[in-house]
């Protein structure tokens, strides 16, 4: 993982350009990648903690960090992404430990619940989450609740 840059800001911190290149990183994954037509942005990006990882100019690894009592009781990580240029250099799991590590450090938990999205319910197996059995559909998308202790 040589060159990469990660950093992690709140909402209040990010500059405008850091601000556009992570909704474009999201909107490339989770509405053009994925044909999922309905609105990423939302309320909650102004609560989270922004993490991601830049490689040759590009958000190569992103996801949303939250307090507890924000999205769920527990502590909570959101809009977990890896730019398709950047899939098979482990980034995902680097992003998720790095993700853990923010929570357990600023928040003092190791408590964390996750909405995934069930082709992933392995991969957030392999970091430490356990499927809670609460299946749905968000944005006509099956996902699972997974939460870590």
């Amino acid at each position: 993982m040589d060159d990469v840059v990660w950093t992690v800001k709140s909402f209040g911190e990010l500059t405008a350009s850091e601000l556009y290149s992570v909704i474009k990183a999201r909107v490339d994954v989770f509405v053009v990648e994925q044909q999922c037509p309905y609105p990423d942005l939302d309320s909650y990006d102004q609560q989270a903690l922004h993490l991601w990882a830049i490689k040759n100019g590009d958000v190569a690894a992103y996801c949303r960090i939250f307090a507890p009592g924000i999205k769920y009781s527990e502590a909570s990580i959101g809009r977990v992404l890896t730019n398709q240029n950047y899939r098979q250099m482990k980034f995902g799991k680097v992003l998720m430990k790095f993700a853990i590590n923010i929570i357990e450090a600023r928040f003092r938990t190791s408590a964390i619940r996750i909405s995934a999205q069930d082709y992933l319910l392995r991969f957030y197996g392999e970091v430490g989450f356990e499927d809670t059995g609460r299946k749905y559909l968000e944005d006509n998308i099956p996902h699972t609740e997974m939460v870590r202790n």
